[in-house]
């Protein structure tokens, strides 16, 4: 089977596809992300027989795979139109996946939990709605660690490395920017943009064991912490940094939301 890439995505705010923003956003702001994660399977190099979703939106003390064969919606949102609260993705779980997951972070002495009865939450169902909306793909789920520890994330992604050569797509699927207070306040975007700058500069280095020295130091960066006050949506891409072994990395989608910068970002692909 190809090799394919392992990736991390912004899943947008809230049920951000199905419902219009007022300023600073507006009806249309959505729309470049909406076409990127529409395309997103066409551009791998092989149909996924699977994928393996790490979301900022699930946290236990230690990494939980999903082993529920067919999981149910978790409305983890807050707020938002009624109709947003009836969406639906039915795509199956994958309990094999689950299990070979499981299997590979303990071979890296990962200790690593299952959950059997987890739906998916809204960093999943959103994007996968786009990515694929007949939810044709099994998607089986894995937990961050609570402490959000940026080199135990990436230590986790490198011992499932081996997924993307068994047609596992690998996605960390959180956002680039997430500051909540300051998205909604329309105010100076230069913050964001000078750590979008720094997150594109540190994922496209050359070097594997550089770029994943340079992640682990993220809150360093200009801009870091003003951009996440809470890492919870910046971790998944040391999952997706540590999967990618010494492939390189490339900025795949950038917009402004909100005059925010946010980027989603490919390694080996």
């Amino acid at each position: 089977m190809a090799r394919l890439p392992s990736l991390y995505i912004t899943h947008g705010g809230g049920p951000c596809f199905w419902m219009e923003f007022g300023p600073p956003f507006g009806a249309h702001a959505f729309d470049k992300l909406r076409a990127y994660l529409t395309g997103l399977i066409a551009g791998l190099p092989e149909r996924p027989k699977a994928i393996l979703v790490v979301s900022g939106h699930w946290e236990e003390d230690r990494p939980t795979v999903s082993t529920n064969p067919k999981p149910g919606m978790l409305f983890d949102y807050y707020g938002f139109p009624e109709h947003t609260y009836h969406l639906s993705y039915p795509a199956p779980g994958a309990p094999d996946l689950a299990e070979r997951v499981r299997g590979l972070l303990q071979t890296a002495n990962i200790d690593c939990g299952t959950d059997g009865t987890r739906g998916f939450d809204h960093g999943v169902f959103v994007p996968q709605l786009i990515i694929d909306p007949k939810a044709e793909i099994p998607v089986v789920m894995l937990s961050m660690r609570h402490d959000l520890d940026p080199a135990a994330h990436i230590a986790l992604g490198q011992a499932l490395e081996p997924l993307r050569d068994e047609g596992v797509l690998i996605i960390g699927s959180g956002s680039s920017y997430h500051n909540l207070r300051e998205f909604f306040s329309g105010r100076s975007a230069e913050a964001s943009l000078a750590f979008d700058d720094w997150l594109n500069e540190t994922v496209t280095t050359a070097d594997a064991e550089t770029r994943n020295a340079r992640l682990t130091e993220w809150s360093k960066a200009p801009g870091g912490r003003a951009c996440h006050p809470r890492e919870d949506h910046l971790i998944p891409l040391m999952v997706a940094a540590g999967a990618a072994g010494s492939d390189s990395g490339r900025r795949s989608f950038r917009d402004l939301l909100g005059g925010k910068a946010v980027s989603c970002f490919s390694f080996g692909g």
